[in-house]
């Protein structure tokens, strides 16, 4: 099932009906060659008056295996439950051939509030690496799981780690009649929120910059209309409803513009909307069917999708406008672009023979590099610090998300047997 490039056939994509909401579990595909050996050893809660709702130390392991950088050892093969740093025989762990080691441990403060204390082990070198104490909640006991994740993945590869962050997505499902869901959840599916419901179509979310909001199209009045909605408070705006074609909304990198599509001037072209003034701006001007519009990471250009040469392919077009420049030439399909946050590299959807792939355009030399092995696959996001895609595939006659390393070598699946998941969109980090 192929989304339509003009977006007028959206309903279409959800042709299949599927079940009610449920969570995401995360499935791992196969372990990657090359990946360092760590092993994450349950976390002492045994003074603790009652038990977690959450596995923090499962959450951590599940974390680092999805990176594909780092391979979490299985719970049952330990050769010991270490709690402290003074506890641990470096030689069973080096016997056991990992590389490094987490242990920690939960202290009660008062009902309901802890203190999570973790310390991040060179197996090799015999010394510890990181060791830090976070205060939590049980409301916030997974997002501070995540949070250990990424402070230990920053230790080891030296890059920000993006598992405390979230993921936006659209489901469709079928209680007593069709209903198509946009909602919020943590990387690695859990803490599902609906941010909208509707009977009709809803598309194309975008993260504003300080996630803190939406952007997105509803059918909800029988026609495409450009929404913004905040998070907190569920106060939501409409920006375009022009006549004809109001689709794919994209933040500019400073949140003070969208790249929007409209047809109200005749066929589908490129704008930018100023989300303070409403002041549109017309960037392309073509008879063909210009869309999917992104911003470069320095909020200078515009990358897009048009089928001006005969067929879809990418084109860049400057933020004040001008004349587009073409930039692939590799195969006959290339649309979908996601621009990591480093401006180096384009994600994209490369179609061959009936086949369409996520791959990777790099900038500075024009390689092209097919990421995915499957062959109805749409929508790739860059997670915020560039290491990994998320993107939707079809299998039979579903949708499912599916997150992939950028060199290819790591794949996981958010799966949900009883869905239909699509148009899937990685927000950005949290403000330190």
């Amino acid at each position: 099932m192929k989304q339509a490039i003009t977006y007028l056939l959206a309903s279409i994509l959800w042709a299949t009906p599927l079940l009610a909401k449920a969570a995401l579990n995360i499935e791992i595909t196969g372990g990657v060659e090359g990946a360092l050996p760590i092993a994450v050893v349950p976390f002492d809660t045994s003074k603790l008056s009652n038990k977690l709702p959450v596995d923090l130390a499962e959450i951590v392991a599940s974390d680092l295996n999805r990176s594909g950088v780092l391979n979490s050892m299985n719970r049952s093969e330990l050769p010991a439950n270490p709690h402290y740093s003074n506890q641990v025989k470096y030689q069973r762990w080096r016997s056991a051939g990992q590389d490094y080691l987490v242990v920690g441990r939960v202290l009660e403060k008062s009902p309901g509030v802890y203190n999570i204390e973790f310390q991040l082990l060179d197996v090799l070198k015999q010394k510890q690496l990181l060791g830090r104490s976070m205060p939590a909640k049980t409301r916030n006991l997974r997002s501070r799981a995540h949070q250990i994740s990424d402070f230990i993945y920053e230790q080891i590869t030296g890059t920000r780690g993006a598992f405390n962050t979230r993921i936006a997505y659209v489901r469709a499902q079928k209680n007593a009649g069709r209903k198509y869901v946009l909602q919020v959840a943590d990387t690695d599916g859990f803490n599902a929120q609906n941010v909208l419901e509707s009977d009709e179509p809803i598309m194309s979310p975008s993260w504003s910059p300080d996630g803190k909001s939406l952007a997105y199209v509803s059918f909800e009045s029988k026609r495409p209309e450009i929404f913004i909605q905040h998070l907190a408070t569920a106060r939501r705006s409409k920006v375009a409803g022009f006549r004809g074609l109001n689709s794919a909304p994209s933040w500019s990198p400073d949140g003070k513009f969208l790249a929007l599509v409209l047809s109200k001037d005749g066929s589908p072209d490129i704008y930018t909307l100023n989300t303070a003034t409403k002041r549109l701006k017309r960037l392309t001007k073509h008879r063909s069917i210009d869309t999917e519009p992104v911003w470069t990471s320095n909020g200078r250009a515009i990358i897009f999708t048009s089928d001006r040469a005969g067929s879809p392919q990418l084109y860049q077009v400057n933020a004040n406008g001008g004349k587009p420049k073409r930039l692939t030439f590799e195969g006959r399909y290339n649309t979908a672009a996601s621009m990591s946050p480093d401006g180096k590299f384009i994600a994209m959807v490369h179609g061959d023979r009936g086949q369409y792939k996520i791959a990777q355009y790099e900038r500075e030399t024009r390689n092209l590099t097919v990421l995915t092995d499957s062959s109805l696959d749409e929508s790739p996001s860059f997670s915020p610090n560039g290491k990994m895609l998320l993107y939707a595939s079809t299998r039979g006659k579903d949708g499912f998300l599916f997150a992939v390393s950028i060199d290819g070598r790591a794949k996981h699946k958010l799966s949900d047997q009883a869905g239909d998941i699509r148009e899937p969109v990685w927000g950005p980090f949290e403000s330190k």
